[in-house]
């Protein structure tokens, strides 16, 4: 979106037009002026106006042809229409055609430079909008979505590189909100079953009662309601990959079942004898400790061993401090194309603020924080404080915690060392030692 938004006037009155561009410029509104609806248009292709003014009656093509022809190049750039006292109803036709606003003349310089603003933040909008949908639509890839420079992430990325292509099992580690679901399935996409189904179970959310039937599946008659055949989720995702959330929420008898099918790779549907095989990768994930849960006789130690072939941990938020800054900034230009928003500027204090909670939620809560900054909520923001209770001292807890703020500033300002400290209001001598004291990178 370019620094300066030029507004586009075309009137064949030159008193009239020269009004017009001087009230503009006088409050520091960029304005060109031209005499032709013919030479309107032309400039629309050479300096993409951000708002065009246009006379109603011109000679040759006319101010309504003109925002006809505007409109079907780009429908959101916003056209305003002068008109004289004689053209009221035709104005008024043309705003429900998509014109912006009209000004009858004879109008007063306030009263054009205010109907200007408007239009200039309504294209402002748009074209940040644009631009963030542009930036959405470009990233791809792991990268682009599990967002975080930190070398816990880096690491994630390499573990699910690896992973990914092979076919084992794996059991995904992590706090609630840290994108266990979001692993798993970049697991299966890197994977070799990458073309078979994705298919995702909430261990915790399934009716007992509701638990064989779809899992498994039952045939026509099984039992009362069951009308026709039910294809479970387990054959459902053969060839490709189960995902089950929460495993630890999961009942022992279902427990039971699930360990045959890793044994056997067969199911059974309910009212049938009939033996199936299924070929699925499994990935379980789960937020607390398996080992410690069978141990204590609440989870089976065989079926954690089965599942248990490789782990993959994700590190909660608090252990990743560096990447808040990055991930707040990506969750807000998000939540701004969602509520067509524009995004606020992220300053150095509210960083501060950010980069100090515990977000006990982890990325989840982080992006909840994104929405309700962009929809102007403040309320919500968490408030707690810095988490230095994790076994750490306290003077390596704040030296983290310092580490990370500087390195989050170095990645806004370009990694460099004058706009850094500028941003972080300390001296370049003060910031470059610290910069080699944490050997971060600077230009």
């Amino acid at each position: 979106m370019p620094e300066v938004l030029t507004v586009l006037i075309v009137e064949d009155d030159p008193a009239v037009r020269r009004g017009c561009q001087q009230a503009l410029q006088l409050e520091g509104i960029a304005a060109e002026a031209v005499d032709r609806a013919e030479a309107g248009w032309r400039a629309v292709a050479a300096i993409g106006p951000a708002v065009v003014i246009t006379d109603i009656r011109l000679p040759g093509m006319d101010g309504m042809a003109l925002m006809a022809r505007i409109r079907a190049l780009d429908p959101d750039l916003p056209v305003v229409l002068m008109t004289g006292h004689g053209d009221i109803s035709l104005a008024v036709q043309a705003m429900k055609e998509g014109a912006q606003d009209f000004i009858e003349k004879p109008f007063s310089s306030a009263h054009l430079v205010e109907v200007t603003r408007r239009a200039l933040e309504k294209r402002r909008l748009v074209l940040e909008v644009r631009s963030l949908r542009e930036k959405l639509s470009d990233s791809q890839g792991v990268a682009s979505k599990l967002i975080g420079n930190s070398a816990a992430m880096q690491l994630v990325r390499r573990r699910i590189a690896d992973l990914g292509a092979t076919t084992a099992d794996v059991l995904i580690l992590g706090e609630t909100g840290t994108g266990k679901e979001l692993v798993a399935r970049f697991l299966h996409e890197a994977s070799p079953r990458r073309t078979g189904n994705f298919v995702a179970i909430n261990c915790g959310g399934l009716p007992e009662s509701l638990v064989d039937s779809e899992i498994f599946g039952h045939e026509a008659g099984a039992f009362t309601g069951a009308a026709k055949r039910r294809i479970g989720k387990i054959e459902h995702a053969n060839g490709g990959t189960l995902f089950l959330d929460e495993v630890e929420s999961m009942s022992l008898p279902m427990q039971i079942k699930l360990l045959r099918v890793l044994q056997e790779r067969t199911i059974e549907r309910l009212g049938s004898n009939q033996v199936i095989a299924v070929d699925c990768r499994i990935i379980a994930a789960t937020k607390v400790d398996l080992k410690e849960l069978a141990d204590e006789g609440r989870f089976r130690s065989d079926l954690y061993y089965r599942l248990n072939v490789a782990t993959l941990p994700l590190p909660p938020l608090r252990e990743r401090r560096d990447d808040i800054g990055l991930l707040f900034e990506h969750f807000a230009a998000l939540a701004a194309v969602r509520y067509g928003k524009p995004v606020p500027k992220l300053d150095s204090e509210r960083l501060t603020a950010l980069m100090s909670q515990q977000w006990s939620g982890n990325v989840r809560e982080l992006r909840n924080a994104a929405d309700r900054w962009v929809l102007g909520v403040e309320g919500g923001l968490p408030v707690d404080a810095l988490d230095g209770s994790a076994g750490r001292p306290l003077a390596e807890t704040m030296e983290a915690f310092e580490r990370s703020l500087i390195a989050e500033a170095l990645r806004r300002n370009n990694m460099s060392l004058a706009r850094t400290a500028e941003d972080l209001k300390m001296a370049k001598t003060t910031v470059f030692d610290k910069i080699r004291k944490y050997g971060l990178a600077v230009k």
